[in-house]
């Protein structure tokens, strides 16, 4: 069933949503943002210091913001003043992002390029650990796990088309 632009859809109608951006707070916005632009080979596309009332009501302390644009994802990278850099003891935060590779082979050049950048010795990390290794489990299904210079944990993951059904 299809609705046309001027239908209103039936009251049980799944709702849909598409991703616009990855919010990540960072104590070093110029290393975050320097790190993001070369690991994911994006742009920043802008920046800002003034901001809503409503996001200063959500993000308490907010700085600066600068859009970075990469990998058909936009990553608002963020500082907050010191007094509030860490978050409440009762809040909940993402455990890791995934992102998807069209192929198996992208996998090992995402880490290859990881292991490039922490090498060069120009971006600080939180959590200097290495990638996982690449594993394929019995689907067939390709994944790692990377941490970004926040200690922000990335899962990238390439799906065959035989196990789409995941």
């Amino acid at each position: 069933m299809s609705l046309s632009m001027d239908e209103t859809p039936s009251p049980g109608a799944a709702l849909r949503a598409g991703l616009h951006h990855l919010a990540v707070e960072t104590a070093d916005l110029d290393n975050c943002v320097a790190w993001y632009v070369e690991f994911f080979g994006g742009t920043a596309s802008w920046s800002l210091d003034t901001f809503s009332h409503l996001t200063r009501d959500r993000l308490p302390g907010i700085g600066r913001l600068t859009e970075v644009v990469a990998v058909g994802v936009r990553f608002h990278l963020f500082t907050r003043s010191a007094a509030y850099t860490r978050p409440h003891p009762d809040t909940l935060q993402f455990q890791h992002v995934c992102l998807t590779a069209a192929r198996a082979e992208e996998l090992r050049r995402w880490r290859d390029r990881w292991q490039e950048l922490y090498a060069s010795g120009r971006y600080v990390f939180a959590r200097p650990e290495p990638p996982s290794e690449i594993v394929v489990d019995s689907d067939g299904v390709s994944s790692f796990y990377l941490y970004d210079v926040n200690g922000l944990e990335y899962e990238f993951t390439h799906i065959p088309a035989e196990a789409t059904g995941r």
